[in-house]
């Protein structure tokens, strides 16, 4: 009965598309699924916001064990387990996480006896196509669902991430769930759930994917090198959120620069160097723009009711996280 079913679910979406046939069986496509088990311990930096046990999903994309998430599952684990859809469960070994894309990549000790998944386009995906959306789980955790946006989307942990993939109805098991667009191919890895504001139609439920064209150029130094070659990005240490354009600190994070320079929660960010900040997004972007990891940063803020100008100095927050190159965890 599963088999009947999931071979609808995958050939409806061909229909939808028009394709002629699918690269890998419906079966075969989703014994690439599996479930992530890590457990970070108590004294790890983010411990407290993102909890010591952490599950979701990953995908196996090669021959070697190599399996790609959403970062934040295994950030700073010290123990990591992977379930195959056969109930096999093995050891595996954190290798990167990049801070740009959220992508994680995990190894695990041998590899599963699964055809990997491959890799489409997400670039090709747009607004109204169908997609799946698979998690660990078979048949029953494969759900259908429609592309409603493709736009920025702008985290409150100093993250920003043009065109992402906006789908509903959104998945509960999102977490490094699979996008499963075109031909059976990967198009995006599960990150969030979260709402969107459609014109005529007010708010929906969605869930976020990050585009798996953003992992192509840096995928092989997140696997030789443990992150991206591209210059790290100044870090601040702060969590924040958008509020009628106004950027307003919501927690620092402690140690970090933005609690050094006296940054507290409730400030509100008015400028960067002489520019003054509209939206989260833009706060980012005037940020970065100012050089790599260890610049210095001036702030002018609302503090109380004084306007204070402040100069944080950055950070690289692979550094603060203890995730240099060759420094994974096990």
């Amino acid at each position: 009965m599963k088999k009947v079913c999931l071979t609808f679910i995958f050939f409806a979406l061909l229909i939808f598309y028009g394709s002629a046939n699918a690269e890998q069986a419906p079966e075969e496509l989703l014994r690439a699924i599996v479930r992530i088990q890590a457990m970070v311990p108590e004294n790890a930096r983010t411990a407290v916001s993102l909890g010591t046990t952490r599950e979701g999903n990953g995908v196996v994309i090669d021959k070697e064990g190599y399996v790609l998430t959403i970062g934040y599952l295994i950030l700073e684990a010290e123990r990591i387990e992977v379930v195959g859809q056969s109930g096999e469960t093995l050891k595996a070994t954190f290798v990167a996480y990049d801070h740009n894309s959220g992508f994680g990549i995990l190894r695990t000790e041998k590899p599963l006896k699964v055809t990997p998944m491959k890799l489409g386009q997400s670039s090709d995906v747009t607004v109204g196509d169908p997609v799946l959306v698979a998690s660990y789980g078979g048949p029953d955790a494969v759900q259908g669902a429609r592309v409603i946006t493709r736009k920025e989307f702008a985290g409150y942990w100093e993250y920003l991430l043009e065109d992402a993939i906006f789908t509903t109805p959104p998945h509960l098991s999102f977490g490094g769930a699979a996008l499963i667009g075109r031909n059976g191919r990967l198009v995006g890895i599960g990150s969030l759930y979260t709402r969107v504001t459609l014109p005529g139609i007010g708010a929906m439920p969605t869930n976020v994917f990050v585009p798996i064209d953003r992992l192509k150029p840096i995928l092989d130094d997140l696997i030789v090198r443990g992150r991206s070659r591209e210059p790290s990005r100044p870090w601040l240490g702060l969590y924040s959120e958008e509020a009628h354009g106004r950027v307003v600190i919501l927690r620092v994070a402690s140690g970090s620069p933005a609690e050094q320079a006296g940054l507290q929660p409730g400030d509100i960010i008015l400028k960067v160097k002489k520019g003054a900040v509209k939206g989260l997004a833009d706060f980012y972007r005037k940020v970065w723009a100012l050089g790599e990891a260890g610049i210095d940063v001036p702030v002018s803020i609302l503090q109380g009711t004084e306007i204070r100008n402040v100069v944080v100095h950055s950070a690289d927050r692979d550094e603060y996280l203890r995730l240099g190159p060759g420094r994974g965890q096990n």
